[in-house]
């Protein structure tokens, strides 16, 4: 009995529906050409009907499962749509209505992160042609959103001395006032460091210069002690130790020939200053010479000289 009266119910709403449909006026159908339209208020309506087919046909194009031809057939029928928006938007223009082109969004397409790619005509199917949905996946389009490789442009030499400014030479370096504490504690520590040590080498050469001067070793010992003192001094201590050591033999050898009687005698001919004020001279020519004259013309001299057995 249940299922009886559940038919009957259907049958009955059934023909309540079409008496409603009979009663009502027949569906006005959207004139094929914008032109053809007199009215405003008209081509409004159109225009939001439009808007509206629009919105299911992108919802549908979103299905993943749908067919590849499916989906081509159903980007195509939204790109249609979209160029009939358009021809009513110039038509409601015309008839004197708000400027809708100014508020809708331009022919811009996006990639399937939704950034948006500037191309303008991307498969050759008229200018403006947009994908939606899941026909950017189709085979040859996600191609046209891949994008090559930014290449790393090197900088040229002017390039990079154009970013560089007082910073880069360290002028604002003490401007927040933590590199000065900083520095003064650094400081402090290497002029101790360098103070310890210089103490340290002053008591090494001290006792060296003691143990070298004084000679308390002799024979064998004393070269011994010769070389190690020279392995613990530095180069220059050494050779201030060397000089101290020569002037103490000369001083002591010249007190040794003043208390025997005898002058002390230089065993090195030196020149008087007569012979010194001609070796100057003869070198100040010489430069003059070789500053104001070519060396072809200084060979004739030379052999000039030679040949009148000139010494000057």
């Amino acid at each position: 009995m249940a299922r009886n009266e559940e038919k009957a119910q259907a049958l009955l709403n059934r023909f309540i529906t079409i008496k409603q449909e009979e009663k009502r006026k027949p569906r006005e159908r959207r004139p094929y050409l914008a032109s053809q339209c007199r009215d405003l208020a008209h081509a409004d309506r159109w225009r939001v009907d439009i808007l509206r087919e629009i919105g299911v046909k992108v919802a549908e194009i979103q299905n993943e499962g749908l067919a590849e031809h499916r989906l081509r057939d159903l980007n195509d029928a939204i790109n249609k749509l979209l160029r009939e928006r358009s021809h009513w938007e110039r038509r409601i223009l015309e008839l004197g209505g708000r400027d809708y082109s100014r508020s809708s969004n331009a022919a811009l397409m996006t990639d399937l992160d939704g950034n948006i790619v500037a191309v303008p005509n991307p498969s050759g199917r008229g200018p403006g042609y947009r994908y939606f949905g899941h026909a950017k996946n189709l085979p040859g389009v996600r191609e046209l959103f891949d994008k090559p490789p930014e290449v790393r442009k090197r900088r040229t030499r002017y390039e990079i001395c154009k970013r560089i400014d007082a910073g880069y030479y360290g002028y604002h370096d003490d401007e927040d006032g933590v590199l000065e504490p900083l520095e003064a504690a650094a400081e402090k520590r290497k002029r101790d460091e360098v103070v310890t040590e210089w103490h340290r080498v002053e008591r090494v050469r001290r006792e060296a210069m003691k143990n070298v001067v004084s000679g308390e070793v002799a024979g064998a010992g004393g070269r011994v002690g010769e070389v190690a003192a020279r392995e613990v001094l530095f180069e220059e201590v050494e050779e201030e130790v060397e000089e101290e050591r020569r002037l103490e033999e000369e001083r002591m050898e010249r007190e040794k020939g003043e208390e025997a009687g005898r002058e002390f005698v230089a065993h090195v001919p030196l020149p008087d200053d007569k012979e010194i004020e001609r070796m100057v001279l003869a070198k100040k020519k010489e430069e003059l010479l070789s500053k104001y004259t070519s060396d072809a013309l200084q060979g004739q001299q030379k052999e000039a000289k030679e040949m009148l057995n000139v010494q000057r």
